[in-house]
């Protein structure tokens, strides 16, 4: 059985037949991880996620596995070598979506960051997270720092610095691990809501009561132990639990926004002081470059944050001023994203200053809830609630099993293997007449899994290839990805919102039919699904 919901009823069924282990509920990348862990370790494992999976702050971050330079700052040494250290390992597990990236630090007068002070912390940084030799940074003297970069405002520049980071897709990183845990047996679904918590005669949880959104059915999952893992939900369902006290969330908005590239043509990506205490970065993609983030405490809907005019302003005030040449406005934004960081509560501290380290609160009712980290230690935050999973049920599952398990589409045993696939996928590409780009693109999405895309052009191939390309996108997303909507697709699928809105925007209508007809959704609800995914197009560049 695939992972697909075309086989969503018999993943009900499951759920509410069998017993669990363990039960998760959020399927973002924490949530994820935990199942996938969970999972390799012999437990029997259940995971629903309310909306789609890394529907929240998962598909919202700056699509970087990064150790948190600016932690530094802060004094967070144990986080930064924890998360640096783990970059290498999301890595080495995922090459298809976790990629090495130069970055380069401008170094500014009246910076936050003096050019000694940045060498230093560049060198702490490279040794705490144990980068390799050939990695390491290299500090650039003017000349040097325009010539990576010829963008650059040149008046107060001293100097910059070089070091590695690693470009992701938060969501397909998310989808990767769902995909893999799955494939280990355990079993998840989207869509399914958590709405009240079952309880024994002695108030301890022993499962949840949910509700399938797509049947609207309810029915009960049963489980010796519950997580949640809803991130900046987390506290509602404390609060639900009647658990809700000690340690709080806080929640900040980050903003990103995207240009064309020609826009903000950069030939390096820069992570650069924007003058009031923060450091934003702006990063280069394809067709397009992105800059962000905002760091702001949030208060409003958690279910639909949105970039807002002051957001976005904030950030083109902040670009034009490094690369002055460019002359940014807001008519030039194609696209946008809003995520929310669920932090823990520090009296006195502003969004900034809070730390990112992860927190684990556990209740009377033995609710196992997880917030803060990042996304860079998702691996780790994982390993940690399922030791406690374990201890708790007096159980030995082994110790986790994830440091050197290959997620689905990246079982590469090396960078050589990677270039050999690549090429190889290249040369099947050329026998279907698929282009060069459209290979490369679906690589560096599905890795290994772009066989399945290549076999599906050849059945489907007619005159129309760009829609051939789509369908077959959009036919193994259906079958071997859970998507259920059309949003799922072109936003935590492929990312086509953001990195490709204006063309994505015209087959709407065709790849909304196309799903309908593949999952047999009735004209009623195709409609609806094709209004709201048109609502976050608009969204992305609706600034109010």
């Amino acid at each position: 059985m695939n992972f697909s919901n075309l086989h969503r009823k018999d993943f009900v069924q499951h759920l509410s037949s069998h017993h669990f282990d363990l039960l998760v509920i959020g399927g973002g990348i924490t949530g994820c991880g935990i199942a996938l862990d969970a999972a390799l370790r012999g437990m029997k494992v259940a995971l629903i996620e309310k909306n789609d999976f890394a529907s929240g702050t998962s598909s919202r971050s700056t699509k970087l596995i990064h150790g948190g330079l600016r932690y530094l700052k802060q004094l967070e040494v144990k986080l930064v070598h924890d998360v640096g250290s783990e970059r290498a390992v999301v890595h080495r597990n995922a090459r298809h979506v976790v990629i090495p990236e130069k970055m380069l630090l401008p170094i500014v007068e009246d910076g936050s960051l003096g050019k000694n002070s940045s060498s230093l912390g560049l060198l702490v940084y490279d040794l705490l997270a144990g980068v390799k030799k050939d990695e390491r940074r290299k500090m650039l003297n003017k000349h040097d720092t325009i010539k990576a970069e010829p963008l650059l405002a040149t008046d107060k520049l001293v100097g910059g610095g070089l070091y590695f980071e690693y470009r992701t897709d938060d969501s397909r990183l998310t989808i990767e691990i769902a995909k893999s845990a799955f494939a280990n047996g355990a079993t998840l679904l989207n869509y399914t809501e958590s709405t009240n918590f079952i309880y024994d005669k002695s108030q301890k949880i022993v499962g949840v009561k949910a509700l399938d959104k797509i049947s609207n059915k309810e029915f009960e999952i049963k489980a010796t132990s519950v997580v949640n893992a809803c991130g900046p939900w987390v506290d509602l369902l404390r609060k639900e639990d009647n658990s809700l006290k000690g340690k709080r969330l806080l929640l900040t908005k980050g903003v990103h926004i995207v240009f064309p590239y020609k826009k903000l043509p950069l030939q390096q990506a820069a992570y650069f002081d924007v003058g009031d205490g923060r450091m934003i970065f702006a990063i280069p993609r394809n067709n397009i470059t992105y800059v962000g983030t905002t760091d702001t405490v949030y208060n409003q809907s958690i279910d639909a944050p949105q970039c807002s005019k002051e957001d976005a302003e904030y950030i083109l005030k902040a670009t034009n001023k490094i690369f002055p040449s460019v002359n940014l406005e807001l008519k030039d934004i194609v696209s946008s994203w809003a995520g929310l960081r669920p932090l823990i509560y520090e009296e006195g501290k502003s969004a900034s200053e809070v730390s990112r380290k992860d927190e684990v609160m556990i209740s009377d009712s033995g609710l196992i809830s997880i917030a803060g980290g990042k996304l860079t230690g998702y691996r780790l935050m994982a390993s940690k609630i399922v030791d406690l999973v374990g201890k708790r049920m007096g159980k030995d599952f082994g110790k986790s099993r994830t440091k050197t398990f290959r997620l689905s589409g990246g079982d590469f045993s090396s960078d050589i293997d990677f270039q050999n696939s690549l090429e190889l996928y290249l040369t099947e590409g050329r026998e279907v007449d698929i282009p060069t780009d459209k290979i490369t693109e679906w690589f560096y999405r599905y890795g290994k899994n772009t066989s399945y895309l290549i076999g599906i052009v050849k059945l489907l191939k007619t005159s129309e290839m760009d829609r051939v390309f789509d369908s077959a996108e959009l036919q193994y997303s259906i079958e071997h990805e859970m998507v259920a909507h059309p949003a799922d697709f072109l936003i935590r699928r492929t990312g086509k919102i953001f990195f490709d809105r204006i063309n994505t925007e015209k087959h709407l209508q065709y790849l909304n039919q196309l799903l309908s007809q593949q999952l047999h959704i009735e004209d009623t609800f195709s409609q609806k699904n094709l209004e709201e995914v048109k609502e976050e197009f608009k969204a992305a560049v609706s600034f109010e």
